[in-house]
């Protein structure tokens, strides 16, 4: 992995690291990756940038570590309106608690874990130039209790 590129703004893709993903993994219980790459995915089912993660489904709990370019906002609202639908969306993003993606879809709306100290993706030895947090969107729970109503009288 050439860091040089990975710490610069020639990329938006920060591979997750694996302990993270894995920790994270033990409590949640991830479905589904929806941004991946091929020789990076995380969980058996996943969308590569071909399949376009954002015009996909999300459902059941899902896991997203996005691009973290100007289309990060996309994926946030995706996690969030998906997490109104049902899904359970878990995301690791960069701490920008100052963007819009952040106080539309983030603040007073989804629980956030701030992660200690600065994270080293992928397999390189030098820490991110930036603070790094897990965001959890948890399903609507009137939608569900609804949907589940609406089945158990069809």
């Amino acid at each position: 992995m050439n860091t040089k590129v990975m710490f610069s703004s020639k990329t938006d893709l920060w591979e997750t690291p694996q302990y993270l993903f894995d920790k994270l993994d033990s409590e949640f219980y991830f479905d589904a990756d929806v941004c991946a790459l091929p020789d990076n995915a995380k969980c058996k089912k996943h969308y590569t940038p071909e399949q376009d993660g954002l015009s996909q489904p999300w459902t059941g709990v899902c896991w997203c570590n996005p691009p973290y370019g100007r289309e990060i906002g996309k994926w946030v609202e995706k996690a969030y309106n998906s997490a109104k639908d049902g899904a359970l969306v878990v995301m690791l993003l960069p701490a920008r608690v100052d963007t819009r993606w952040f106080h539309d879809y983030i603040y007073n709306k989804a629980e956030v874990r701030f992660i200690r100290g600065r994270l080293k993706f992928g397999k390189s030895k030098n820490s991110a130039p930036f603070p790094s947090m897990i965001v959890v969107f948890r399903p609507n729970v009137e939608r569900l209790e609804a949907l589940r109503g609406e089945t158990e009288t069809d």
